[in-house]
């Protein structure tokens, strides 16, 4: 052995300690990744807390120390998708922010898809068929706002510019108050757009997520050669709707 200042050097590789809570927290991914991999071979209905613990080889009360439930377990993948989704529109927002927002919108909604096209099961499960008996908890409103609210921003980034800089786009029957939206709760993302353009944003969201969702799960074949082309022109469409700038 060999000193060394104030410590013996006893030529023995030290193992890393670990602490109890990274410890629960690499366990708590593990049964997350295992989960995932449920899903993508049986489909939701085939995830249960005994089904996951019996894949990791352990008894299924084991995981009650780290899911109550399956809707719990349900809820953390839920909270995962739509949050790494959201990471990645924002991430790909601030990379063209600079840009016109004819060209912010495109590159969002390309994001949108290569996450999906990347992630077809955790996109099925936060946009496909409801869970049955599961009720999202309000925890998850706001990891799924924060695509919605990229693509609002760049609306509303685009409308307070000045008007004499590219074409507006009012509906043609001119301002209608829209008393069956929540305008309160969208005029929290669409801040200095008007009312009578929202349900204009509305629908455009929902043509993203929708041209998404019979892509993935082939409500195209037999109809549409070229996706690619397709989802391009929608996009287009939808700018030329909301009167994005160039």
């Amino acid at each position: 052995m060999e000193f060394s200042g104030r410590r013996w050097d006893t030529g023995l590789v030290k193992t890393p300690t670990v602490t109890r809570a990274e410890a629960r927290s690499a366990q708590i991914e593990t049964i997350k990744v295992v989960s995932r991999r449920l899903i993508a071979e049986k489909g939701v209905s085939g995830l249960s807390l005994r089904e996951v613990a019996r894949e990791m080889g352990l008894v299924s009360s084991a995981l009650y120390r780290y899911f109550a439930t399956r809707d719990e377990l349900l809820t953390a993948l839920i909270l995962d998708a739509y949050n790494d989704l959201g990471a990645a529109v924002e991430r790909c927002d601030r990379r063209f922010s600079e840009r016109q927002p004819r060209e912010r919108w495109r590159q969002t909604a390309l994001a949108i898809r290569r996450w999906a096209k990347r992630h077809p099961h955790e996109y099925a499960l936060i946009y496909g068929t409801p869970v049955p008996n599961y009720v999202a908890p309000p925890a998850t409103i706001e990891a799924a706002t924060r695509v919605t609210s990229v693509l609002s921003r760049i609306l509303a980034d685009d409308w307070i510019r000045p008007r004499s800089s590219h074409r507006r786009v009012e509906p043609p029957h001119g301002p209608r108050p829209s008393t069956f939206l929540e305008v309160e709760s969208l005029s929290l993302y669409l801040g200095g757009v008007p009312p009578s353009m929202y349900v204009k944003a509305l629908m455009a969201w929902t043509q993203i997520f929708g041209f998404i969702s019979f892509d993935l799960f082939g409500h195209y074949v037999g109809s549409v050669r070229n996706l690619n082309l397709m989802f391009d022109e929608v996009i287009d469409e939808l700018a030329d709707s909301l009167g994005l700038g160039r």
